[in-house]
């Protein structure tokens, strides 16, 4: 895979990324979620909401070099349960944050970080449409006369996840920091939060 990955033209590499970066730069759930992590929680769960999220990312991409994403095409009812099951979980995520009335430094700490990693990873990987970009996305940077396409797959979805986590992260990060120095209006963030997941579970229903 080494070889096939530094056979893998400059330019091509540099075109996948610039539109990466643009299609991150795009709001979006995971960009949404990610923001309403930092709010609720903090910088460090914002970070962990970015980590999570980038690591389902990727296991799309292995779903789609696997081929597998085919079959949500193929059998519209799985698409659909999955789909469904990914709304559910918002919806879940955002009755406990209308109800939590906690403060971002309650919330700080191994245990809410690493369940902000959890809530990002199960949010990304119960959204169909993610694995279904994926492979639409992908392969249009492969060539089929430089190796295997699916480990061409494999190594542009890392960069996809460690692009879309740099950028991600920094967003949460922000947020966080943000939330943190409106103690006054902390009571709210978790309001604020619940609204967004909330919308985003609509959101995935309606599409």
């Amino acid at each position: 895979m080494i070889d096939v990955a530094l056979s893998i033209p400059i330019w091509t590499l540099v075109t996948f990324l610039g539109a990466a970066l643009l299609l991150y730069l795009t709001p979006g759930p995971d960009m949404l979620f990610t923001i309403a992590s930092g709010m609720r929680g903090g910088p460090a769960p914002g970070i962990a909401a970015a980590a999570g999220i980038s690591l389902g990312s990727f296991c799309h991409t292995l779903i789609a070099a696997a081929g597998l994403a085919v079959l949500l095409l193929a059998y519209p009812l799985a698409f659909d349960v999955i789909r469904y099951a990914g709304a559910a979980y918002l919806a879940w995520l955002a009755w406990t944050c209308w109800n939590d009335t906690g403060t971002p430094e309650d919330r700080a700490g191994r245990t809410e970080t690493m369940r902000a990693f959890k809530r990002g990873f199960l949010t990304n990987i119960l959204n169909p449409k993610v694995a279904l970009f994926v492979l639409a996305f992908l392969p249009q940077f492969t060539d089929p006369a430089l190796g295997p396409v699916w480990q061409q797959i494999i190594i542009l979805g890392a960069l996809l996840g460690i692009c879309g986590f740099a950028l991600y992260a920094l967003l949460g990060a922000f947020s966080g920091f943000a939330a943190e120095r409106m103690t006054h209006a902390s009571r709210w963030m978790g309001k604020a939060s619940a609204i967004v997941f909330g919308g985003l579970a609509v959101r995935i229903v309606l599409d």
